[in-house]
C-alpha cells in the first residue's frame, strides 16, 4: 500500500475521543458518537421543535429535568452535550450561525440563559403558563393536552404583516394566534335552507363539527384573543425561511385570503350560481371557502418541516413540490381496512362471500402456490417512507423512499417486494489537507449489518423534496460548512416514446463548500446484488467493473449480474469521468459483514482500490455487494458536481404462468442480449440534461401559473408516479403476435400496436389487474393528455379483448353462481392477472360476473369519444365504431321497461362493488346517457344516419325518465329503490356529466343534464359530502345521508375515494365551481401527503378514522381532469384555438380546444 494511504494526521483536538472499530487507524483518536450523534444538543435546538416525540416545552416550569432524545424513539445519551451535530467529524469544536458560545465550544440559537434560575419567559409563553399552572403549580392535562391539539390543527402563520417575534424567535401571540385562528377558519354551515330536511344534523361524536363546537371555538377566542386583535388572514407560508409548509410557494407569491390583497389571484365561481340563482345554497357570511382555492387549513398543515433546524436550501431546489425535514415522524399510524372494521350489519350481509373468498384463498394460495391477486388476508402494512420511483414506463421500478432508502422493488412485471435493502446508501467522505474529516452514511437507519460505518445521520439538518420525476434531498453537514444537495432524475417525458421507457435513474450530487478551505469529496455508491431475499439464496451472483468510452465521454462503474430464473437481469451502478473527477470502485464485499474493510479504504484516502477483475460467483446463502466512488476537489465558497447513474437491463420476461416471452418497449432502442446495461449507464449519464430541459419546459407554464395553488402543483406531477411505478409494463408486439384478422376491420390495430407496443398498469400495487377498465375510466385522463398513443394502443388492446370471449365456467364470490370468464361484446373488467399470463387470459377478477355490470360498456363508448375528441384521430374513431355499437347493444338489455334508461340489477354492478345498486341509479344512469349522447355524435361523424336517429330517441326518452324518477329539486337520488339509502347523496352522480364535458359536449345543443340541476347538485354535494364530513378536510364522502350523518349501508358508502374526489373536482371546475372544487380536492391531498404519510402510495380509499383501503392505487391519476377542466376553462375565456395535440389527422370534432400539449 503507498505511503500516502497510511498518512497519519497531526494531532487532534482533547476534546476527541476514542472511535468505534475499523473506523480510522489505531494510532487516531477521535470521537464517534453513539446514537442520534449529530443532533443538537436541547438547548442549541430551535424552540418548538424537539426528538422523537418527546414535545414538552423546556420552559415549563415545575418539570423535571429530562434529557433530549436523540433521535426517533430512541433513548437519551449521557454524553449528548460534549458531541458533535453529525457524522463522523474530526473538526474542532465549532460556532453555530446564530454566534452564541454554548458549553462545550458550541452554540444554540435558544435564550441568552436557558435554564437559569428565575428565567421567566415573556409574551405568549407565560400566557400559556399562567393558564396551564393554577396557583398551587399542579398540571391540569386535559387543557395541556387541549392546547397541544390546538396548536397541532390551527394555521399558526398570520397574514402580514407578520407579527413581531419573542426572545425564543416565536411569533407571540402563542395561544392566543392558536385560538383565533381556529375560531377564524371553523368550518360553517349552511343556514335556511329551502329543504328542512336536508339540513345537516349532528352525526356520531368525533364525526362531525356541530353548531356548538363552532361557539366553543368562537368563545374560546373571545376569551384569550385581545380585544382588536383579530387573527387576520391565513398566509400561504413560502419554502424561504425553516418553518414553512410542505407543498411550497416561494416568498413572492405569498398570499393572503383578504380581497384587498393586490396580489391575490382568486377564482370566482362563474356561471353555476347565477344560472341556478339559488340564494339558500349560499352563505354570505361565508365566502372564503368559496373565493380561495387552497385554504382548507387541514389538520396538519405546515408540520413537515416543522423539524427541520438548518439553514440549507440546497442547489437549485424548486419552490413547489411535496417537501419534509427526514426527522419528521408522521402522528397517526393507521392500519389497513380488515375484517375488524365491518359493522355488524355489513358483516351479515357479506358472511357468504366471506366464506367463499377463504375457500378461495387457500385453494390459491396452499394448494396452488401462486400470489391471490387481492390478498385480503395479508394488506400491504403502513410504511410511511416512501419518495419518487426511479425506472421509466414499463420498465420496472425502484423506489427510493425520503430518507433516502432503497425499499421498493418491481422488477419482476407487476409484482413487488416491499422491503429496505440495508446496504444501498450514499456515503460521504471529506477531507482537508489529506486528512479525512468527516465520514457519514448518508442515512438514518441503525442497522445490525455493516456496523463498522457510520449511521444514525441526524435528520434535523436535512430534507427532502419531491416534485415528480425529480427529487431534490438536502444535506447540511453541520460543523463542515458544506451542503449536498443530491437530485434525482428518472426520464419520464410527455409525448415521448424512446427515452420514457428506459429503466433509468440518474443521481445528480451538488457540493458546495461554504467555507475558506479546499476541500476534497468523496460520495461512496453501494449496492447489493439482489434483495437479499429467496431470490439470491442458491448463489451464483457476481460482479464486474466496466468502462464505457463513446462519443468523448466516459463512464465507469460495476455490473451486477443477477442470473437467477425466470427473468435473469444485470444491474449498472455507473458515475461520470471528467477531467475533475476520479472514479473508484471495489467489485465485491459482503453485504451482511462488518464492512469494515470497504469503510476503511474509503476513509484512508476518499477512494476505492479498484481491484480488476469480475468477483468470484457468490455461494449459496452469501450475499455480494459493490461500491463506486466519485472524488472531486472543491475550492473554497466553491461546488462541484458528482454524477451517478443505476440502471437496469432485464430485457426478456415472463410472467406468472411461464408461458409466453415478452420484450420490453426499451429492446427496441438497446437490444434484446441482456447486455444493454453499460449503454443503458452511459446514455443516462449523457441526456439527463437534455431530459431535465424538457421536464422543465413541462412543468414551467403549470407551476408558475399564480392562479393554482401550491398544494395542487404538487399533487399534479407527484400523482403521476403510478404511471411508473403501478406495476407497469411497456411490451414489444411481435408481427406473429397479430395473427388473427379482428372483426369489424379495425385497419389501425396493427400499426398502432406494433409501432407504440403494449401498455399495462395495475389497477394497484395491491389489486394485482391489468388494465382495470371502471378505474381506468378515471384515470385515463394522465394517459390521454401525455401519451395518447399509449391511451389508444391500450384501447384497441380492450377492442380486440371485447369481441373474443373465454367459456370457461367459473364460481363468482360474490354471488356464488357460476358463469363464464368472459362473454363475447362486453368489455373485460380487465386484461389479466401478472402471475398468470395477462392479454390471452383476461378477467382476473373473481368477485363479480362483471358480464352483468351496468358501467364497464359505457365507459368504453365515453373514453373513445373522449380520445378522438382530443386527437382528431379519425381513423380511431372509425376503428372503434363498430366495437361501440355492439357494446351499446349488449348495454341496451339492462333496459327491462324500455322507458330510455337501463336499471341496476339490485347487487354491487358496478365500480363501487361493493355498494349495492337497485333500479334506476344516479351514476349509472347518468352514465348510460352521456353514452348514449356521445353514440348520436359518432353516428353523425360515421355518417349512420339511421343509428343516430335511434340513440336520440332513446336519449330523450331516458333524460325524462332520468329526471322524473331520480330529481328531488336538490341532487339525484342514489337509485330509485325502496331501501332507506336510496335518498343518500352520492358523491360521483355527476359522472356522465363529467365526461360529456370533456368531450366539449354536456352544454347548448347538446346538453343532456339540465345544468341548473348540475349545478344544484354539485352544491348539495360540496355542502354535504365535504363540509359536512370531517370538517370539510378529508375530501368528499362516497356517501352522505340527507341529514348530514354518512351512509353507513355498505363498506364503501363511507368510505372517500381519492380518485372520485379529484373527477368531482373536475366537474366542479367545469361548471364554474373553480374554488369549490379546488377546496374538495385540497382535503385528500393534505390527508394522503401530509396527515397519513402515504406520499408515492395514494390508496384508493380511507375513512374518516382509522384505516385506508389499497394503497398505491390507479384512481387518483385523475387529477388530470382537473388540468383538462382549467385548460378547457381558459380556452373558453379566451375564445380563441390553442395548441392541438400531434397524435393524428387534423380533422377534429367542432370545439376541440384542450390545450394538451407541452410544445
Amino acid at each position: 500500500m503507498s505511503e500516502a494511504r497510511t498518512r497519519v494526521p497531526p494531532a487532534l483536538s482533547p476534546t476527541c475521543r476514542e472511535p468505534q472499530a475499523g473506523l480510522r487507524p489505531p494510532s487516531l483518536k477521535f470521537h464517534v458518537p453513539a446514537r442520534g450523534h449529530g443532533c443538537p444538543p436541547l438547548h442549541a435546538r430551535r424552540p418548538g421543535t424537539s426528538h422523537g416525540r418527546n414535545r414538552r416545552s423546556r420552559h415549563t416550569e415545575a418539570s423535571p429535568a429530562r434529557p433530549p432524545r436523540t433521535g426517533p424513539g430512541e433513548p437519551p445519551s449521557p454524553r449528548r452535550r460534549q458531541r458533535g451535530r453529525g457524522g463522523t467529524s474530526l473538526r474542532p469544536p465549532h460556532r453555530a450561525p446564530s454566534g452564541r458560545k454554548c458549553p462545550q465550544g458550541r452554540t444554540g440559537r435558544g435564550p441568552s440563559a436557558p435554564g437559569a434560575e428565575g428565567h421567566l419567559p415573556t409574551g405568549p409563553s407565560r400566557v400559556r403558563r399562567l393558564l396551564l399552572r393554577p396557583a398551587g403549580g399542579t398540571r391540569r392535562p386535559a387543557l395541556e393536552a387541549l392546547v397541544r391539539r390546538l396548536r397541532d390543527r390551527a394555521v399558526l402563520a398570520p397574514g402580514p404583516p407578520r407579527p413581531p417575534r419573542d426572545d425564543q424567535g416565536r411569533a407571540r401571540g402563542g395561544f392566543i394566534a392558536v385560538a383565533a385562528a381556529v375560531a377564524a377558519t371553523a368550518p360553517r354551515f349552511r343556514r335556511g335552507s329551502s329543504s328542512p330536511q336536508l339540513s345537516p344534523a349532528p352525526g356520531p361524536p368525533g364525526r362531525h363539527l356541530t353548531t356548538t363546537g363552532v361557539r366553543f371555538w368562537t368563545w374560546l377566542a373571545r376569551y384569550f384573543v385581545p380585544e382588536g386583535a383579530g387573527p387576520g388572514p391565513i398566509e400561504v407560508v413560502g419554502t424561504q425561511g425553516t418553518g414553512s409548509m410542505e407543498t411550497s410557494i416561494p416568498a413572492s407569491e405569498q398570499t393572503s385570503c383578504g380581497k384587498e390583497d393586490p396580489r391575490v389571484c382568486c377564482f370566482e365561481d362563474t356561471g353555476g350560481a347565477e344560472a341556478v340563482q339559488v340564494a339558500d345554497c349560499e352563505n354570505p357570511e361565508d365566502n372564503r371557502p368559496q373565493d380561495e382555492p387552497g385554504c382548507c387549513n387541514p389538520e396538519n398543515s405546515g408540520q413537515l418541516m416543522a423539524s427541520y433546524e438548518g439553514k440549507a436550501k440546497g442547489y437549485l431546489v424548486p419552490a413547489f413540490g411535496w417537501r419534509i425535514c427526514l426527522a419528521h415522524e408522521f402522528a397517526e399510524k393507521r392500519k389497513p381496512f380488515d375484517a375488524n372494521n365491518i359493522s355488524l350489519s355489513n358483516m351479515i350481509k357479506l358472511v357468504g362471500v366471506g366464506f367463499r373468498y377463504f375457500q378461495w384463498w387457500y385453494q390459491k394460495t396452499r394448494v396452488e402456490k401462486k400470489t391471490p391477486f387481492i390478498d385480503m388476508l395479508n394488506s400491504v402494512p403502513l410504511r410511511q417512507i416512501y419518495g419518487c420511483p426511479l425506472g421509466g414506463i414499463g420498465g420496472g421500478t425502484i423506489t427510493r423512499g425520503w430518507r433516502g432508502q432503497f425499499c421498493r422493488w418491481q422488477l419482476n412485471p407487476g409484482m413487488y417486494q416491499h422491503q429496505t435493502v440495508i446496504a444501498d446508501q450514499f456515503t460521504v467522505c471529506l477531507r482537508r489537507e489529506g486528512q479525512t474529516v468527516y465520514q457519514q452514511v448518508l442515512s438514518l437507519e441503525r442497522p445490525s449489518v455493516l456496523r463498522s460505518w457510520n449511521w444514525g445521520l441526524c435528520g434535523f439538518f436535512a430534507f427532502y423534496h419531491a416534485l415528480y420525476p425529480r427529487a431534490w434531498t438536502v444535506y447540511q453537514l453541520p460543523g463542515q460548512n458544506v451542503t449536498l444537495t443530491c437530485r434525482q432524475i428518472t426520464p419520464i417525458l410527455p409525448h415521448d416514446y424512446q427515452d420514457s421507457s428506459l429503466p433509468v435513474g440518474v443521481f445528480v450530487w451538488d457540493v458546495e463548500n461554504e467555507g475558506d478551505e479546499a476541500l476534497d469529496v468523496s460520495i461512496m455508491f453501494t449496492m447489493r446484488n439482489g434483495l437479499g431475499g429467496r431470490d439470491d439464496a442458491p448463489g451464483g451472483l457476481w460482479n464486474e467493473p466496466f468502462c464505457l468510452e463513446r462519443d468523448g465521454e466516459t463512464v465507469q462503474g460495476l455490473l451486477l449480474h443477477h442470473p437467477t430464473p425466470p427473468n435473469p437481469y444485470t444491474m449498472a451502478m455507473a458515475a461520470r469521468l471528467t477531467a475533475d473527477t476520479t472514479v473508484t470502485h471495489i467489485t465485491a464485499f459482503d453485504p451482511d459483514s462488518t464492512g469494515q474493510q470497504v469503510w476503511q479504504d474509503l476513509l484512508q484516502d476518499g477512494q476505492l482500490d479498484s481491484p480488476a477483475g469480475r468477483s468470484t460467483p457468490s455461494q449459496k446463502g452469501v450475499g455480494i455487494a459493490g461500491a463506486v466512488c466519485v472524488a472531486a476537489k472543491l475550492p473554497p465558497r466553491g461546488r462541484c458536481c458528482l454524477e451517478f447513474s443505476l440502471a437496469w437491463d432485464m430485457p426478456r420476461i415472463v410472467f406468472g404462468a411461464k408461458g409466453q416471452v415478452h420484450y420490453r418497449r426499451y429492446t427496441r432502442f438497446f437490444g434484446q442480449d441482456g447486455s444493454a446495461a453499460p449503454a443503458l449507464s452511459h446514455y443516462a449519464l449523457c441526456r439527463y440534461a437534455d431530459w431535465e430541459e424538457r421536464i422543465s419546459a413541462w412543468q414551467s407554464p403549470i407551476l408558475e401559473d399564480r392562479s393554482l395553488p401550491a398544494w395542487y402543483k404538487s399533487a399534479l406531477f407527484n400523482e403521476l408516479y403510478f404511471l411508473a411505478d403501478g406495476g407497469t409494463v411497456w411490451l414489444e408486439v411481435p408481427e406473429d403476435a397479430l395473427t388473427e384478422e379482428p372483426e369489424g376491420g379495425m385497419r389501425q390495430l396493427r400499426p398502432m400496436l406494433r409501432e407504440y407496443g403494449r401498455f399495462g398498469y395495475l389497477e394497484g400495487q395491491e389489486y394485482r389487474m391489468y388494465n382495470t377498465y371502471d378505474v381506468h375510466f378515471y384515470a385515463s385522463f394522465a394517459l390521454i393528455m401525455l401519451w395518447p398513443k399509449l391511451e389508444l394502443s391500450l384501447q384497441y388492446d380492450m377492442a380486440l379483448a371485447t369481441l373474443k370471449e373465454d367459456l370457461t365456467p367459473r364460481r363468482y364470490l360474490m354471488s356464488g353462481l357460476t358463469a363464464p370468464v368472459k362473454r363475447r361484446n362486453v368489455i373485460p373488467h380487465d386484461i389479466g392477472d401478472p402471475d398468470d399470463e395477462p392479454w390471452l387470459r383476461v378477467n382476473a377478477y373473481v368477485i363479480h360476473d362483471t358480464a352483468d355490470w351496468k358501467d364497464l360498456n359505457l365507459k368504453f363508448v365515453l373514453q373513445v369519444y373522449r380520445d378522438y375528441y382530443l386527437t382528431g384521430d379519425q381513423g380511431f374513431l372509425r376503428d372503434m365504431w363498430p366495437v361501440c355499437l355492439a357494446v351499446m347493444e349488449s348495454e341496451m338489455e339492462f333496459d327491462k321497461d324500455h322507458d330510455g334508461l337501463i336499471e341496476n340489477g339490485g347487487y354491487a354492478d358496478q365500480t363501487y362493488d361493493g355498494w349495492v345498486t337497485t333500479g334506476p341509479s344516479a351514476y349509472c344512469g347518468g352514465l348510460w346517457l352521456a353514452a348514449v349522447a356521445v353514440m348520436v355524435q359518432m353516428a353523425t361523424l360515421c355518417e349512420a344516419q339511421d343509428i343516430q336517429e335511434k340513440f336520440s330517441s332513446i336519449l330523450s326518452r331516458g333524460k325524462e325518465a332520468y329526471e322524473r324518477l331520480l330529481w328531488n329539486g336538490r341532487y339525484y337520488n342514489y337509485d330509485s329503490s325502496s331501501q332507506p339509502q336510496s335518498r343518500s347523496i352520492m358523491s360521483d352522480q355527476c359522472a356522465g356529466q363529467w365526461f360529456l364535458r370533456a368531450c366539449g359536449l354536456g352544454e347548448g345543443d347538446t346538453e343532456v343534464f339540465p345544468t341548473p340541476h348540475v349545478v344544484r347538485a354539485l352544491q348539495t354535494i360540496f355542502e354535504f359530502n365535504v363540509q359536512a364530513f370531517a370538517g370539510g378536510a378529508m375530501g368528499a364522502v362516497n356517501g352522505m345521508q340527507p341529514h348530514g350523518v354518512p351512509d353507513t349501508s355498505s363498506v364503501q358508502s363511507d368510505e372517500v375515494w381519492v380518485g372520485v374526489v379529484y373527477g368531482l373536482a373536475a366537474t366542479m371546475i367545469q361548471e364554474g365551481l373553480t374554488s369549490k372544487g379546488f377546496w374538495t380536492a385540497e382535503g385528500c391531498y393534505r390527508t394522503v401527503w401530509e396527515r397519513l404519510g402515504l406520499a408515492f402510495q395514494t390508496p384508493e380509499a380511507y375513512c374518516q378514522q382509522r384505516v385506508f383501503r389499497s394503497l398505491a392505487y390507479m384512481r387518483p391519476l385523475s387529477i388530470w381532469a382537473m388540468q383538462l377542466a382549467l385548460q378547457q376553462q381558459q380556452s373558453r375565456k379566451a375564445s380563441r384555438p390553442v395548441v392541438e395535440l400531434n397524435t393524428g389527422p387534423k380533422a377534429r370534432p367542432k370545439g376541440a380546444t384542450a390545450n394538451l400539449s407541452p410544445e
